[in-house]
């Protein structure tokens, strides 16, 4: 289970950064960070990369699905099933199980927004705060009918950690179907058992 330090370095990484655009008050520590102004770009490299706070209150990307309550229950089952599955492929190829380390990492990056920032920032009670975004990409134009992307929504690290955790599960689940590959992997580790393999099929 040691995949669960790539969860958690995610974890870190991605609450770090959002309290480092939003800002943070801890009195008694006497700590002090004001943040970015809401809503205001600044340019990084250009108009292609740009820091823009804002907060969402839906899903990754803007998407809205559901009360917040119930999005937020949802994330908390699907981040137990998916710790529960990573403990019964303990075995299995470290490539898949980063990938869903990755998922589960932005999953709770994105769900501790969503539980405690109400509260912790006197804005909402528990399980009703806003998600913090502010990776601004203008990666490409993109019509979808009457809707027009002229910008990527705006995301997070947690967002961009599920996003590429997805896509290597689709990867890493396919060279994993493959019977060629799996027959590579057994030459690799047992080359008299291999053998036997196509007299097998006859």
């Amino acid at each position: 289970m040691r995949v669960l330090w790539v969860s958690l370095g995610i974890v870190l990484a991605d609450q770090c950064s959002k309290l480092v655009v939003r800002g943070l008050s801890v009195p008694f520590l006497h700590v002090s960070w004001p943040g970015l102004p809401y809503g205001v770009s600044h340019k990084i490299l250009g108009d292609f990369l740009r820091l823009t706070y804002i907060e969402n209150p839906g899903m990754a990307f803007g998407i809205e699905l559901g009360g917040k309550v119930m999005f937020a229950v949802i994330s908390i089952v699907a981040s137990v099933l998916i710790l529960a599955y990573l403990y019964h492929i303990r075995n299995e190829r470290l490539g898949f199980r980063v990938a869903l380390a990755m998922i589960l990492g932005g999953a709770i990056g994105n769900l501790v927004d969503r539980v405690f920032y109400g509260l912790l920032f006197d804005q909402a009670p528990l399980f009703y705060g806003k998600v913090v975004d502010f990776i601004d990409v203008d990666f490409f134009n993109l019509d979808l009918g009457f809707y027009h992307f002229h910008r990527w929504p705006v995301f997070n690290v947690a967002d961009a950690c599920v996003t590429i955790g997805v896509i290597l599960v689709f990867v890493y689940h396919r060279s994993a179907l493959d019977p060629g590959k799996a027959l590579q992997e057994r030459v690799a580790t047992d080359p008299a058992g291999s053998a036997e393999a196509p007299a097998a099929k006859e």
